[in-house]
């Protein structure tokens, strides 16, 4: 049984597998998001490969043992209007003029110096610096609670890119930072995930994020109803 939360007014988080959720959706404005590449990092149990400051310590998990279902990249590419999708490198995905790169500026180690994001947006390609390295990184101040949570900040910087979309769908919500950047936008936001635990981190982020609006957006509207059973 999943379950549904209605954080505000146009604001649902979904508690389930994306696989059966998403046929159920209506059209969506925009899609951000950062599925599994499969490139089995969860394996690693991320362990520090850095020269400088130790990763983050998550449990044992099998998050990226294999990669998003290609059916579910199909159905975003057809059911949403505007695209970014974070390891797009990693799938089949038509060529594109625009690729987010998020350059990570960490020191030399084997993991990756930066991350691309594929969209189907009309622009060229464009790259923000934002350091993120175990403790040596910005957003200090927040708490990595996801083994791959993103930046808000950068997830700002990517919701730029489509300042028009009013809804923003992310099927692979982890804990929740797209939706704590469209929300502090005004956006309205749907997200999914699979993993309770990740789930209720996302439910709380957001919720938070709802409670403290960045200066000149206008505030969602509270739900009418915050817990509903499907």
């Amino acid at each position: 049984m999943n379950r549904i939360e209605q954080l505000a007014e146009g604001v649902t988080l979904y508690l389930g597998d994306c696989r059966g959720i998403l046929p159920s959706l209506p059209r969506v404005d925009a899609v951000v998001t950062d599925p599994p590449y499969g490139i089995g990092e969860s394996n690693k149990n991320f362990a520090s490969r850095g020269k400088l400051a130790s990763a983050d310590k998550y449990e044992q998990s099998n998050w990226d043992d294999r990669p998003c279902d290609p059916s579910v990249i199909t159905w975003l590419l057809n059911n949403t209007d505007e695209q970014i999708i974070f390891g797009g490198n990693y799938f089949h995905l038509p060529p594109t003029s625009c690729i987010l790169v998020w350059d990570k500026m960490g020191p030399a180690n084997d993991f990756a110096d930066c991350e691309l994001a594929w969209t189907n947006l009309p622009k060229a390609v464009r790259r923000i610096r934002f350091l993120w390295n175990g403790c040596m990184r910005m957003e200090r101040d927040i708490e990595r609670e996801h083994p791959t949570q993103k930046p808000i900040e950068v997830m700002r910087w990517c919701l730029g890119f489509v300042p028009n979309s009013r809804t923003i769908l992310d099927p692979f919500m982890g804990s929740g930072t797209t939706g704590v950047a469209a929300v502090k936008l005004g956006r309205k936001f749907i997200g999914i995930e699979i993993e309770p635990k990740y789930f209720d981190i996302a439910c709380r982020r957001i919720g938070e994020a709802l409670k403290q609006p960045d200066m000149f957006i206008e505030q969602l509207k509270p739900a009418k109803q915050e817990t509903l059973f499907g």
